[in-house]
């Protein structure tokens, strides 16, 4: 196996959200005796069932999770709004009392300290939606379990 191969099958695996593997970690007890084959047969036909159910295919919910980059860090904000402020302060300094090298150096700390809660506004947008991503993958993935519950108890198993 390539060393590439590897580590992507080992992010999918961290990757997988967690409502995933709460589903996958349903305790199915054969309540009515049904054979070890019965019950595969069984929990095949109710993963196609609850699929059709709900529209919610955990497996494709899982890659797309895993396919997804994490939110890349806004870059530069800091500088811009350095660049900015130097700008402005120049043009201000140099109207208000002749000193535009002043002016800059003034503007250009402001435009630091704007430019930086330019850039956690929107790391703190971009963790909203990621948020905000995660809370449907988990609503869709407990109405999956919910249906794939449902479906098994109907053939007499008791679920946990």
């Amino acid at each position: 196996m390539k060393k590439g191969s590897f580590l992507i099958g080992l992010l999918l695996l961290c990757a997988l959200p967690m409502g995933l593997v709460h589903a996958q970690d349903l305790i199915v007890y054969p309540a009515k005796g049904q054979s070890a084959q019965q019950m595969d047969k069984d929990k095949g036909e109710c993963t196609t069932w609850a699929k059709q159910q709900t529209g919610v295919d955990p497996v494709a919910l899982a890659q797309k999770s895993a396919a997804q980059p994490p939110p890349a860090a806004p870059q530069g904000e800091r500088l811009r709004g350095a660049a900015r402020g130097a700008a402005a302060g120049a043009v201000i300094g140099e109207i208000a009392n002749d000193d535009a090298g002043r002016g800059a150096a003034t503007g250009a700390a402001v435009g630091v300290v704007a430019g930086g809660a330019r850039q956690r506004g929107k790391a703190q947008a971009q963790q909203q939606t990621q948020q905000q991503q995660q809370a449907q993958t988990q609503q869709s993935l407990d109405k999956y379990t919910r249906a794939y519950s449902a479906c098994l108890e109907g053939r007499g198993y008791t679920i946990k």
